[in-house]
């Protein structure tokens, strides 16, 4: 009697086992798999600001990955657009923008002061309707690492960072600086909060990806790609090195490509990948990593931690 008993109890052990794996991980992710959390959690916080990073980290995300741009008195600050967007923006009297003064209003041609003075969580939001609304401001890169860094920690954490350089040729003097001044005053505030071995820099512009690799070989960079007609080879000659990581539009990314990169020991993060049916096909595929404005997805896929 007790031989059947302790066989019962085994027997009931192994289906217990088979089916939390069945319900509680995916077998094609694991710790390594990198959870980026999009400007923050943009689908549920307002967008590249401080709460949105800790909203970020609550959902379990191993970086965050946010947007950066230069104002006038040379401060890098944390946005996605060179200047003021008319989705997101009150002004400081309370009102909201057009479309043509929110353009007018240029992050290069302000100084901080004035910048921080304007608000970017209470518009709601048209995109995205689960975004909670809250008093906020763009903040500095410094002052976003100081609080990420402290909220980390409280949370027994250590988080990277997947800096944007925002800069493209026909902006160089008017929306930011020349790529090589640009570079160093972001990588300046990053060496200056020493996360340097924990921080990616991306771009679409392939020219601060280039000053970067030649002036700092030891900063880890990642390639943007949004749409294009080249070969996966033609885009990585048109960079002229290898960056570490290859991050492209999700809805570009082939099979190919991921086998292509992965020859090569570069790792494949597509963004932003919104619902978990499109993140279960490039797991699939076998990214790296995933980008997404909604990290409360990630907890759906299973990682094994």
């Amino acid at each position: 009697m007790r031989s059947l008993f302790r066989s019962l109890i085994i027997a009931a052990l192994m289906i217990s086992s088979c089916t939390s794996t069945k319900k509680g991980s995916n077998s094609a992710i694991g710790p390594s798999f990198d959870l980026q959390g999009h400007r923050g959690a943009r689908g549920l916080m307002p967008e590249n600001t401080i709460p949105a990073m800790k909203v970020a980290i609550d959902h379990g995300v191993t970086t965050v990955e946010l947007d950066v741009v230069i104002s006038k008195d040379n401060k890098v600050v944390v946005s996605h657009d060179p200047y003021f967007n008319e989705l997101i923006t009150t002004t400081p009297e309370g009102k909201h923008l057009t479309k043509k003064e929110a353009e007018e209003l240029v992050l290069y041609q302000m100084m901080y002061d004035e910048i921080k003075k304007y608000d970017v969580g209470l518009k709601p939001h048209p995109n995205f309707p689960k975004q909670q609304k809250i008093k906020v401001h763009k903040p500095l890169l410094s002052e976003l690492i100081d609080s990420v860094e402290d909220y980390a920690k409280s949370k027994g954490k250590s988080i990277r960072y997947n800096i944007e350089i925002k800069s493209k040729k026909s902006g160089d003097g008017v929306n930011h600086p020349a790529p090589e001044n640009f570079s160093e005053l972001v990588l300046a505030v990053i060496k200056g909060k020493n996360i340097l071995n924990r921080t990616t820099i991306q771009s679409f512009d392939i020219r601060p990806l280039q000053y970067i690799h030649k002036a700092h070989p030891v900063v880890t960079l990642s390639y943007l790609v949004e749409k294009t007609t080249q070969s996966i080879e033609d885009q990585f000659a048109a960079l002229g090195f290898q960056p570490q990581t290859y991050s492209p539009n999700y809805a570009i990314l082939t099979k190919e490509a991921v086998a292509y990169c992965h020859q090569r020991k570069i790792k494949v993060l597509p963004w932003t990948v919104n619902n978990l049916s499109e993140m279960n096909k490039l797991i699939e595929l076998g990214v790296d990593g995933i980008i997404s404005d909604y990290p409360d997805l990630f907890a759906q896929l299973g990682v094994r931690k």
